[in-house]
């Protein structure tokens, strides 16, 4: 125990906090998609939209990754001869919710939106891609 009577009261140094509230995605200013279905109606439209991609095993396959407006993220095998249409069907497949809405399909870097839906994922240079959906 020591006697500080006689000392002038220095306050302590306060402790670091890092940010705390909420953050927010840039370039996201679209609206959220109403509708959103529960998690188990949701894994079982993905299941059906996966189905419904018949992938022809003797020609050479692809992952695309999409990342959904909602935040979601899917996976899919693809033929390389497949359209960047069928990537829209599968969307819409995936996310009933998102048939009633526009958007487009970008690419991440470079970004490049994919005009044109009857190029093949090869020829767009989309094989093992990452695909990002855009409201508009």
């Amino acid at each position: 125990m020591e006697d500080h009577r006689d000392e002038e009261y220095v306050k302590p140094k306060s402790v670091f906090r890092a940010f705390t509230g909420e953050g927010q995605k840039l370039g996201s200013t679209a609206p959220q998609v109403m509708g959103t279905s529960s998690p188990a109606q949701q894994a079982e439209n993905e299941a059906k939209a996966s189905s419904a991609i018949v992938i022809n095993e003797s020609e050479p396959i692809t992952n695309i990754q999409i990342r959904l407006a909602d935040g979601g993220r899917l996976v899919q095998k693809f033929n390389h001869s497949h359209r960047i249409r069928d990537i829209r069907l599968f969307i819409v497949d995936a996310r009933p919710a998102m048939a009633a809405t526009s958007f487009v399909l970008m690419t991440t870097f470079p970004n490049k939106e994919l005009t044109d839906e009857n190029q093949t994922l090869k020829e767009a240079n989309l094989l093992n891609a990452v695909i990002v959906q855009r409201l508009t």
